[in-house]
């Protein structure tokens, strides 16, 4: 979205959500109830499963009174039960990547070769402005993560017919079912490429999908013989908020079939960014939305607050409409 377009939203919630409101979320709730974390402001969430334990990898939310983002480090979260969750504290700071000059934004880890491969949103320094995708590796999940190429994988020139300089943000990787590796991302216009077997390298062209109203935040994940591409999509002739939509395909090189809408906006947020994962055989949504009070900041669009909601699909594959909820994963599924 244009900087503008957020500032004028801004104002719009400024004057018609009261303190009150946006500080409503109970402080005595229930383990599994939205949000997941309530200490510190995160967004953008990535989960990881690894052997028995979910990580959870956010982006943390550090903006002051009427800051729009303040995002300097991504942090890490992990659980066996979905209702409690251990602190493993940040995993990098944006000033790790010595040619990236601010913008801890989404990111996402994969395991691979038995190492951990972290990609992530930044602003690149003046050599190549603009936004770029970063990549760090780690023996662990937990970190410490090292930048793993010294420059990043993806920068603006990459992607010469995209509108806009903030386009290649919010990176999604996914292994199929043969070993490739691919990575999808991008803002109103949708990338994706395959990666070499080292991780680090773009393997090939880069290809644009990009599906009905997508803003950004892609998610890949395949469930059956199902690719899905699940991301925050915006119709900018009716809506002022994103969503979360999705389209399925037959493989990665598609052809992309949209399916709709997934779920609505997140409450009191103008952005969106979903996850993906199956773990001990059921499926979860991760989200963010900006109901979070912390002292007396109030939930903004610099200050965001990770949730989980049960995910379900139909028989022919398609995804059930998620509603978004307080009670989160502390209440059973809907049937």
């Amino acid at each position: 979205m244009t900087i503008g377009y957020w500032r004028a939203a801004i104002a719009v919630v400024a004057a018609t959500i009261s303190t009150t409101a946006l500080g409503q979320v109970r402080t005595g709730a229930s383990p599994g109830s939205n949000p997941i974390i309530r200490d510190k402001f995160t967004a953008d969430p990535a989960p990881l499963v690894v052997g028995d334990r979910l990580y959870l990898y956010v982006g943390h939310d550090e903006a002051q009174r009427d800051e729009m983002f303040n995002m300097r480090e991504w942090l890490v979260y992990s659980t066996t039960d979905m209702k409690h969750w251990t602190d493993h504290g940040p995993i990098m700071k944006v000033a790790d990547f010595k040619w990236a000059k601010k913008d801890a934004w989404a990111s996402q880890t994969i395991e691979k070769n038995g190492k951990f491969w972290f990609y992530a949103a930044v602003e690149h320094d003046d050599t190549h402005p603009g936004k770029a995708i970063a990549v760090a590796v780690s023996e662990t999940p937990t970190g410490p993560f090292v930048d793993a190429r010294g420059s990043a994988l993806i920068t603006n020139e990459m992607t010469p017919k995209g509108t806009h300089s903030w386009e290649d943000i919010d990176p999604t990787v996914f292994t199929d079912d043969d070993g490739t590796t691919w990575i999808a991302w991008g803002n109103r216009q949708c990338y994706i490429a395959r990666l070499k077997p080292n991780m680090i390298e773009i393997d090939g062209p880069i290809t644009e999908i990009t599906p009905p109203h997508f803003e950004e935040g892609p998610w890949l994940h395949k469930r059956g013989a199902l690719y899905y591409l699940t991301y925050a999509s915006l119709d900018r002739s009716k809506h002022r908020d994103e969503k979360v939509s999705y389209s399925t395909a037959p493989s990665l090189k598609g052809p992309w079939t949209w399916r709709g809408e997934l779920t609505g906006s997140g409450k009191y947020s103008f952005t969106i960014h979903p996850g993906i994962v199956e773990y001990k055989n059921n499926w979860y949504l991760f989200l963010h939305n900006a109901t979070l009070a912390i002292g007396d900041l109030n939930g903004s669009i610099g200050r965001r607050a990770v949730t989980v909601e049960h995910l379900r699909y139909n028989a022919d594959g398609t995804m059930k409409p998620v509603v978004q909820t307080d009670a989160g994963v502390s209440a059973p599924p809907p049937r």
